[in-house]
């Protein structure tokens, strides 16, 4: 079988801006904001402000990497891969460099 659809993928639409990651945690909703230029994240998350370098492997794929880890698990390099783009957002496949097992989830950009 052959498709005749490709997912879009406009990443460079998605190198800035600020962004909403809402996941579940223990059945709670929660929001996560983050602003990214191109070279790093700064995220809110509960009262709590991180900063991240982040690495450019291609146009959908980059590492994050904390900048002041608060602990052994905070110090390991995050793979993000954007997989299908839309006008509003993205979905996204992550997990620590070198561990096979991975994730996803969908952002939303909320502002230029």
């Amino acid at each position: 079988m052959i498709s005749c659809f490709n997912a879009e993928r406009n990443c460079e639409d998605f190198h800035t801006g600020t962004f909403e990651f809402k996941s579940y945690i223990n059945g709670e909703m929660v929001t996560s904001t983050f602003i990214r230029n191109d070279s790093t994240e700064i995220e809110e998350f509960r009262g709590k402000v991180d900063t991240s370098s982040i690495r450019w492997i291609n146009d959908c794929e980059y590492i994050l990497k904390n900048l002041h880890p608060d602990g052994m698990a905070e110090e390991k390099a995050i793979h993000m891969k954007i997989l299908t783009t839309s006008k509003d957002g993205y979905t996204f496949e992550y997990g620590q460099v070198g561990d096979p097992k991975k994730s996803r989830g969908s952002v939303t950009k909320i502002s230029e």
